[in-house]
């Protein structure tokens, strides 16, 4: 499913889903899900407010297997537009059953 409000800037969003394609190619990971975070998903986006895109993967079978585990988030440039940052679904689990408000946001 994929839903995005029609005041989104098309050349953003093409930006946001590379930056996503990318983490996917390079760390070698499934993105089930992809949100987008803060003013902008809260409806009160300034003019100058970028774009905060939040992510959970999946990492492939034998990462979590091996003995030295990866790191249980995965972090994008920041660029002045896009904040695009992510954890592993096992952190956000974690998180959720301690009560963390953040994983649900």
């Amino acid at each position: 499913m994929r839903s995005i409000p029609a005041d989104f800037d098309a050349a953003t969003v093409a930006a946001i889903d590379e930056r996503l394609d990318l983490v996917v190619r390079d760390e070698r990971v499934a993105m089930p899900l992809a949100i987008e975070s803060g003013s902008r998903a809260w409806g009160f986006a300034s003019p100058d407010s970028d774009y905060d895109c939040r992510f959970l993967y999946v990492r492939r079978r034998r990462d979590y297997l091996a003995l030295w585990p990866h790191r249980d988030v995965i972090e994008t440039p920041l660029d002045g537009l896009l904040d695009v940052n992510g954890w592993d679904v096992a952190k956000a689990l974690r998180l959720l059953v301690k009560g963390n408000a953040v994983v649900i946001e």
